[in-house]
This record gives C-alpha cells, sequence and structure tokens, in this order.
C-alpha cells in the first residue's frame, strides 16, 4: 500500500463508500480569516445533523477500529496498522492509520507508529497529525494518526502556518523561535530513501520534544502514558508538538490542524467569535504559556 498504491486505494474506497452512503462528507464553506498576515482557513460547518445521528449510532459499538467498517478500510500499513477512511470528514480523503491491536489514545507514540505514517506521508502530499488525548482532540480511546492531503491552504502555499514554520526550520532543533504565542517545538527532520531510518530519527525528535516542552511521560498499567495532552503535526521534513491546557475555546473545538492554521466551525456565530477573538489568540487560550 506504498508507492503510489495508497493514494489510488483511497480515491477508490472513497468512491466505492460515497456510492455506498458509508461515509458522510461534512459539506463546509471555507472563510480566511488573516491575523498577524497568516491567513488561517476557517471551515463553517452547512449542517451536522448526519453526523450527530452517526455519532449516537456509532457509541452503540465499543470500538468502531475493532474491526473497521469494510467499506471504509483502504488497506494495511505495514504489520502493525491498517488505514481506514474519517466517515465525517471535513477534508477529502482524510485518512486514519489505526493500531491493528487496541492501544490506548495516550499511549506515546512509537518506532511502528512512526513506520506507519511515514509510509503514508511518502506516498502523497500530506501532513500528518495526532491528537493526544481527549482534551487535545481525540474522538476515539483507540490509538490512531491521521493524514490529510495537501494543500489545505487557500490561494497558495501548502498550509496557513507554513511561513512561519519555515521561518523555524532555519532556528535551533528544540523550543521554535517564532512568534507564536503558546509554547510548543518545532523539529527539522532529514528526508531520505529510507523510511525506517526516517521514522526512527522522527521517533527520537519527538521524544526530546517531550521533555523540551514538559510533557514527559508517566507509566500505567505497564506502558508509557503521555504527561498531558498534546498535538503533533508531520511531514517527513519536520514535527511540531503543542500541549494542550483545554479542549475548546469560546465553543470551537481544536485539534492538531488548528496548529497548521485550520480551524472546524459548527455555525457561522462560532465564527464571528473566531473574528473577534483572532485564530492565533484562540489557539493559545487552548494551549500553555511560551
Amino acid at each position: 500500500m506504498t508507492n503510489g498504491k495508497l493514494w489510488q486505494a483511497i480515491v477508490d474506497t472513497t468512491r466505492r463508500a460515497l456510492a455506498q452512503g458509508a461515509i458522510h462528507p461534512i459539506d463546509t464553506r471555507a472563510v480566511v480569516v488573516e491575523e498577524r498576515d497568516i491567513p488561517f482557513v476557517v471551515r463553517v460547518a452547512e449542517s451536522l445533523r448526519r453526523k450527530r445521528d452517526g455519532t449516537a449510532n456509532a457509541k452503540a459499538r465499543a470500538n468502531p477500529f475493532l474491526p473497521p467498517e469494510p467499506e471504509l478500510t483502504v488497506g494495511p500499513v505495514g504489520d502493525t496498522h491498517v488505514a481506514v477512511l474519517n466517515k465525517f470528514n471535513v477534508v477529502a480523503h482524510h485518512l486514519l492509520v489505526v493500531t491493528r491491536r487496541f492501544e490506548h489514545q495516550e499511549q506515546l507514540l512509537t518506532e511502528a507508529d512512526f513506520v506507519a505514517l511515514w509510509r503514508c506521508l511518502a506516498d502523497f502530499p500530506s501532513l500528518g497529525f495526532y491528537n493526544g488525548g481527549r482534551i487535545a482532540g481525540a474522538s476515539q480511546p483507540h490509538k490512531h494518526l491521521q493524514v490529510v492531503p495537501l494543500p489545505l491552504s487557500i490561494g497558495g502555499g501548502l498550509f496557513p502556518l507554513e511561513t512561519v514554520f519555515d521561518a523555524a526550520m532555519a532556528g535551533a532543533h528544540g523550543q521554535s523561535r517564532t512568534a507564536l504565542p503558546f509554547r510548543h517545538a518545532i523539529a527539522r527532520l532529514s528526508c531520505t530513501d529510507d523510511i525506517g531510518q526516517d521514522a526512527r530519527r522522527a521517533l527520537a525528535a519527538y521524544r526530546d520534544m517531550l521533555d523540551a516542552t514538559g510533557i514527559g511521560c508517566v507509566g500505567e498499567d505497564g506502558t508509557e502514558r503521555q504527561g498531558m495532552p498534546y498535538n503533533l503535526l508531520a511531514t517527513r521534513q519536520w514535527l511540531f508538538l503543542a500541549p494542550r491546557s483545554a479542549e475548546a475555546a469560546h465553543g470551537i473545538s481544536i485539534n492538531a490542524l488548528g496548529y497548521a492554521g485550520s480551524l472546524f466551525v459548527p455555525e457561522a456565530a462560532a465564527l464571528d467569535a473566531v473574528r473577534a477573538t483572532g485564530p492565533l489568540r484562540l489557539l493559545a487560550s487552548v494551549s500553555l504559556p511560551r
């Protein structure tokens, strides 16, 4: 499911799932809200009724990933993970990379997780992300990484905070010198043809970033778990990590894509709140101070 085959499988599975009514894209309109010359993209839902109905039905299943719905299953990603379509997607071709066996979402990411993620990122232009815990936006306790196609921006660029991250890449590893008003870390990565080696380097950087931001880890039931909620963004060139203090602000839930500059709001009134507060201040209110 790599070397270009994954993307085609995603497209084919999406087409079949739509025809079968197994996937329910959330209709949105995209609005640009600028702050400090950063063109944040805010996607406003036209209707969430189908998602609410589907979520209620999904609660009847103890774990929707064991097994995942056959109509949504794209295929294996190595021996440890499986690729599954997001049933209620805001961004088209939104992929979940799920562990085959149950691991808790608050367990630290492993080498196998990074290898699976890197296989996906190497297949098509994309952004990986992880919501470390419910407060960070995770909707399921079964460990799942996520991948969305790029670009996410409107009118140019790959994602709204791209220029901010590019500037940070010119600086040192670890706590970045960006003007972002909350605690975070950015690590520059090397990108080679050896996915396993690159994934191991990413894992080492990730562990360093957990320490640099004060997240750390705790032992529980014989596993390593995160010391606090956090969000992670990933490409094969860099990692971004930010600890979380709250799940929402002004009634707006934020997950990892918010730190890339992509926000989702359930109604037009929430868009007014984003404009009034400012996207960066909104992110700061769910993060930790620098």
